[in-house]
């Protein structure tokens, strides 16, 4: 893979689908729709991880940075801001993949609104589900979020 022509472009060649679509049979709604919602949002937390990581890869910078840069942008309370960005956009189907996202949450971290980590749930699970059942619409609805191109850094920015 070659590097972008300018190191401050943040599009990967192929964009992100070659990373999202890797070589799997797709799988159909229903049989998404039998897997647990905990599962989904297990596996949601994971992709919408790597599309972050994938997100600032460029320009190149130090361990440390990426890390702090991706762990800003995943936090719940960042995730429900994205959710609430992609909301009106979404079929009645990832509206009701969502829901079930949010009822399944039982208890929430103690340092956060219940309300805000129902809606990351709601949104990992969302990302589950698409990645599993329609990763062209994953990508679409990725477009639509807005991740901050320079998130503060803290302090320090050397490798880990």
């Amino acid at each position: 893979m070659s590097m972008p022509p300018n190191s401050d472009d943040r599009s990967l060649p192929g964009d992100a689908s070659r990373l999202l679509t890797l070589k799997r049979g797709e799988l159909t709604p229903q049989q998404v729709r039998r897997i647990s919602s905990a599962a989904l949002a297990y596996l949601g937390d994971a992709v919408y991880e790597l599309y972050v990581r994938q997100f600032y890869l460029f320009p190149p910078q130090r361990t440390r940075a990426y890390h702090q840069c991706v762990v800003a942008q995943v936090r719940a309370e960042r995730q429900a801001q994205h959710l609430q960005e992609i909301e009106p956009y979404l079929t009645e189907e990832e509206k009701d993949a969502i829901r079930r996202g949010r009822n399944a949450t039982v208890k929430s971290p103690k340092r956060l609104d219940p309300v805000v980590y129902q809606q990351a749930t709601g949104l990992e699970t969302l990302v589950g589900y698409l990645y599993l059942c329609d990763p062209q619409r994953l990508l679409e609805l990725f477009d639509r979020i807005s991740l901050d191109p320079h998130p503060s850094q803290g302090s320090s920015a050397s490798d880990s």
